[in-house]
């Protein structure tokens, strides 16, 4: 039996949706454009990347959505239309970590560590620390990045990735320090292989009591609607 799957990512900034079969990527529909609104685009987007990988609603065996950290805005968007579709259709519904998601684009040789960061208010970012082989070192944590922060981390040689790396740069210096500016926001098509594993392993979610991991308060005077 054909298990399809849809990916839904809206954690910062990209409206990023995908669908895949049976572990393998199908199609990817996502655009990171300025001043780009989840709310204005996100069931287009879902629309459009089932149309293009030849798959009804109806034939989905589940829904992976990124569970956060991340916008509060967007996260709520994503995590409720993901909610909708699996009510309507009896389906699961399988969460991933934004930044988990985020790290998938670094390869890295082994014994260099991944730090994906996704930008939160003035210094304060999302981060984890992971290995080469994408396993937590660093569990999800909100960091106020100070010289002082950089103890924290694992020895040796770091790649630093996302939105959130820009504020680091005067900060996380020396050779120890990679930063892959090219990789910014997380993308669903990187959370296939995360998601199938726990749609295999049903390691599913409650549907009617699941929320997003936002990991702090909601600072509506200053947060950007997505």
């Amino acid at each position: 039996m054909k298990e399809y799957l849809l990916h839904i990512e809206t954690a910062t900034t990209n409206c990023s949706v995908a669908v895949s079969l049976d572990g393998a990527l199908l199609y990817c529909k996502e655009s990171n454009a300025p001043d780009f609104r989840h709310s204005d685009y996100l069931h287009l987007f879902i629309e459009a990347a089932l149309k293009e990988a030849g798959v009804a609603i109806q034939s989905l065996a589940g829904v992976g959505v990124s569970m956060g950290p991340g916008s509060y805005t967007g996260l709520r968007i994503g995590v409720s239309s993901a909610k909708g579709i699996c009510y309507a259709n009896d389906i699961p519904l399988m969460t991933v970590n934004s930044l988990e998601v985020l790290a998938q684009q670094a390869k890295v040789d082994k014994g260099v560590h991944i730090v994906p960061m996704i930008d939160a208010r003035r210094m304060e970012v999302f981060t984890m620390t992971l290995d080469a082989a994408y396993a937590i070192v660093q569990p999800t944590s909100s960091i106020i990045i100070t010289p002082d922060w950089i103890e924290d981390l694992p020895a040796g040689k770091k790649v630093i990735i996302g939105s959130g790396a820009e504020k680091c740069k005067t900060i996380l210096v020396g050779d120890d320090f990679d930063y892959q500016t090219e990789i910014v926001v997380p993308s669903a098509r990187d959370m296939v292989s995360l998601v199938t594993k726990k749609f295999v392993e049903k390691q599913w979610e409650d549907v009617a009591y699941f929320e997003p991991f936002y990991l702090k308060d909601f600072y509506g005077n200053t947060a950007k609607s997505n």
